[in-house]
């Protein structure tokens, strides 16, 4: 895939594929006529979950009474969300709850519209308004101050994910389609639901979420869509915002230029990946970072695909990538052979072909675990607990539950 940066994107000279190789140790990468890897007898035996598609609630009036019926209907996942949280980081419901509270003047500064949202998310799901603030933090609770340190949890243990976005032109029936699949720990499965969100003064809402949080992938009424990958390496962490609520914020912008605009103005507490596209027909990456984001265009390649190494020249470096996850280099080039062979011609079941059937081994696009340990971290444990793919000319999001190649893609859709 051609890129264009606010710098040139070859490195040193040197082209893009042979700079990830050694940026990974010399690594094989996946190439043309490589064969699938046969998953083992480990990955064989994982449990399979029990969830075949995720429920699909509705809220719609003032921030308030979004948050109530969002936090009524998500009660029993909120609830295991908090327990997951706090099992995983180690922490007590009193060290939780003194962290997730530093982050509401965050929140009132720049987004205080999102905090009356949690209140009644509280309010609908019978918890502390803490609790509400803590799923709608998850990783950046770590770099808050209290009594106990929080361990277990970083922000890389959990997450994976290959984004990407296909102009309307380069399609079948001329709409863009932009997804991705969503990797984290088997138990998030449990917690997903499909939610549409009608605000009284903001535009339509259609996301997968998890665990009540408010902001999370998906698309809005005027054709922005936001998909998300984490990022190895890059500027350090800090206390900041996190990226749950700049998702949100995100879907409700009307163009590009105004999601540019959110990552400029709100600091971040960790860095990260957004594969973005709006109603005009555009398409974006942003590498959100600490210390600013890096924009990425497709430079007339017709699509864009990341995984969760960074590409910008900036910080595509050496050392970043020995601090990305390994498999994320072999996804990255899956993904774009993919798109490539049926470029011009993409239909919406070519794109679930290469978010599912086609890859389901341990480092493909569609994961599977390498232990049966559920305690284990995300690099052994984790799976593909969604895939996920909008349609915004249409309206539509289609989701599939966990990486079971026999669980359908859902429609979901704006009434």
């Amino acid at each position: 895939m051609r890129l264009r940066t606010n710098q040139p994107a070859s490195t040193d000279g040197k082209s893009r594929r042979s700079f990830l190789r050694e940026a990974i140790g010399g690594a094989t990468l996946w190439t043309a006529g490589a064969t699938e890897t046969i998953v083992g007898a480990a990955e064989e035996k994982q449990p399979a979950e029990k969830t075949t598609r995720f429920p699909f609630y509705h809220a719609h009036g003032t921030h308030r009474e979004l948050g109530r019926q969002h936090g009524k209907q998500a009660a029993e996942q909120i609830a295991a969300h908090l327990d997951y949280m706090r099992n995983a980081m180690k922490l007590s419901q009193r060290d939780l709850k003194e962290r997730a509270l530093q982050f509401r003047p965050l929140f009132k500064k720049h987004c205080p519209h999102l905090l009356d949202e949690i209140v009644g998310l509280a309010e609908g799901a019978r918890i502390s308004t803490a609790e509400a603030l803590a799923v709608n933090v998850r990783g950046a609770l770590t770099t808050a101050k209290a009594s106990a340190p929080a361990t277990g949890n970083s922000r890389r243990t959990d997450d994976g994910c290959t984004a990407f976005a296909i102009r309307a032109k380069e399609t079948a029936d001329g709409g863009i389609l932009i997804g991705q699949n969503s990797d984290m720990l088997p138990d998030v499965v449990k917690f997903g639901y499909v939610l549409h969100l009608k605000p009284k003064d903001k535009p339509d809402v259609l996301m997968w979420s998890f665990g009540g949080m408010i902001g999370y992938h998906g698309l809005n009424r005027h054709g922005v869509a936001n998909f998300a990958n984490d990022l190895g390496g890059g500027p350090k962490p800090r206390f900041g915002m996190p990226h749950y609520p700049l998702k949100r914020l995100a879907l409700e912008c009307r163009t590009l230029d105004e999601v540019l605009r959110l990552f400029r103005r709100v600091p971040l507490w960790a860095n990260g990946n957004y594969v973005l596209c709006d109603g005009m027909g555009r398409i974006l990456d942003v590498e959100a970072t600490t210390a600013g984001p890096e924009v990425i265009a497709d430079n007339g390649a017709g699509y864009i695909a990341h995984a969760n190494h960074f590409l910008s020249r900036r910080y595509a470096t050496k050392e970043n990538h020995k601090l990305s996850v390994a498999d994320s280099f072999t996804r990255q080039q899956r993904i774009e052979k993919l798109i490539e062979e049926r470029l011009g011609k993409t239909t919406l079941d070519d794109v679930k072909s290469y978010l599912r059937t086609r890859d389901r081994h341990t480092t493909g696009i569609c994961r599977v675990a390498k232990t049966v340990d559920r305690s284990a971290s995300w690099i052994t444990a984790g799976i593909t607990v969604a895939s996920l793919i909008a349609a915004p000319a249409k309206l539509k999001l289609h989701v599939a539950a966990s990486n079971d190649p026999a669980n359908p893609f859902v429609e979901y859709a704006m009434s």
